[in-house]
């Protein structure tokens, strides 16, 4: 920042005082030149042609510095055929008489007096009674402008470069105070790693406090999954629990139905586990802020499956095809699967799958099926872990519900158990945030 700054800095400091430095220079000229052109004028008017046709003054020239030699102040007139008549300033030395018309006044700079360059204004005028074309010429030695100029630049040089020092530390200092609560943050964080604190102090300027306020939520975020992964990895080790002990005290008395034990004992842990997993899954892919899937993708591939696995079930998807849902895909195809597979299980025959927005902020899936149906005092036991209403032996974990629920909130979705006006059985509603 402070290395912007400066070159900023210097670059309009360099290009200001260029232009000042141009502007203040042509003015002092302009000065300069507007003082010799007032003699050139004040002697053009008190010229007259004398008797022997020569340019005489009428007055003398009010500049004593005309007579005095090398003075830096000069005249000359000059005409065809005619002697020049130069101040006595010139003492030896002549100007010099470009071959060219003068109307006008003409001001240029000469170097042709080699120790003193001097700036000249000369006009051609035609006095009266004499047909000479008279040149006229005020010159006026360099050092004084020169000398001016230089003063000017030296001025300005010291001046820049004093404000550009003091808008370098006032940046140096913008840049220090400025980020001072960046340091605060940092130390801070330093803290919390170490121990010493839980939380970043909200003291801070309001152009900080978005940050500390959003670091802040990311730790309480941090703290709420791990409580959350520690409250699951218990509640696993919970439900592994008993089946084990059951195992070990069948094993240890060398019960005569010990592998139907391991068998039912297992089969327990492993729909726990794959609970647990299904839900773990989804909480490790919720930090995902891009997630985002298209439900009428997810039904179609889920509908192939199905149908595949149910050759006798029709499952027939209609509604909003655009719509997507802030959910990965993977978790929406388990989702899906289990409600549409359920359906198609207990279900007698047809399955509809209706998607559609509700409000601007909710995705809702409809799955309906034909079949007996669930009275309604017993849909909230679908979704306890393991519950199964079905007396057919159907195989089944018991969990489907229970994961698709568990991993709808997740996602900040819900599940609700209706019952369908159109098949006449179960409707489960899964609603998801719009993407």
């Amino acid at each position: 920042m402070i290395g912007i700054a400066a070159l900023w800095i210097g670059v309009l400091l360099l290009g200001g005082g260029f232009a000042l430095d141009r502007v203040l220079r042509a003015t002092v000229v302009e000065n300069f030149d507007q003082q010799i052109e007032y003699v050139l004028n004040a002697m053009i008017a008190a010229s007259e042609i004398g008797p022997d046709g020569e340019v005489r003054f009428n007055r003398p020239p009010a500049d004593q510095r005309f007579l005095e030699p090398y003075s830096g102040v000069y005249f000359q007139v000059s005409g065809a055929g005619a002697d020049a008549f130069p101040s006595r300033s010139l003492w030896d030395r002549r100007l010099r008489v470009a071959p060219h018309n003068d109307v006008k006044v003409h001001r240029y700079d000469s170097l042709e007096f080699a120790d003193e360059p001097i700036r000249v204004a000369e006009r051609d005028v035609i006095l009266p009674g004499s047909e000479v074309r008279w040149r006229f010429q005020v010159a006026q030695s360099r050092e004084i402008i020169d000398r001016q100029i230089r003063n000017l630049r030296s001025t300005l040089f010291w001046s820049f470069a004093a404000l550009g020092l003091g808008l370098l530390v006032l940046a140096a200092l913008q840049a220090f105070y400025g980020l001072w609560p960046l340091r605060r943050v940092r130390s801070e964080v330093i803290a919390i790693r170490s121990g010493r604190q839980r939380r970043i102090s909200e003291d801070f300027p309001s152009e900080v406090y978005p940050l500390v306020h959003e670091i802040n939520e990311l730790l309480a975020h941090g703290e709420a999954q791990a409580e959350e992964a520690r409250r699951h990895a218990g509640n696993l080790a919970h439900a592994l629990k008993t089946p084990l002990t059951v195992i070990t005290n069948a094993a240890t008395a060398r019960s005569p139905d010990l592998a139907d034990t391991v068998c039912r004992e297992a089969t327990t842990m492993r729909r726990q586990v794959d609970h647990h997993l299904a839900r773990a899954r989804a909480i490790g892919r919720r930090a995902s802020v891009q997630a985002r899937a298209v439900v009428w993708d997810s039904l179609e591939a889920v509908e192939r499956a199905v149908t595949r696995l149910y050759p006798e079930t029709t499952v027939d998807i209609a509604g909003d095809k655009a719509l997507s849902a802030r959910v990965e895909r993977q978790d929406l195809d388990e989702m899906l699967g289990n409600l549409i597979e359920n359906a198609a299980k207990y279900g007698g025959g047809r399955v509809f799958v209706t998607v559609e927005a509700e409000g601007e902020a909710t995705v809702a899936i409809l799955v309906e099926d034909d079949g007996p149906g669930i009275p309604a005092e017993q849909r909230g036991l679908l979704f306890d872990r393991g519950a199964r209403l079905d007396t057919t032996g159907k195989p089944g974990t018991g969990l489907g519900l229970a994961i698709v629920r568990d991993v709808a909130e997740i996602y900040g979705g819900s599940v609700a158990l209706e019952e369908s006006e159109d098949l006449g059985g179960l409707l489960v509603r899964l609603s998801l945030p719009v993407a």
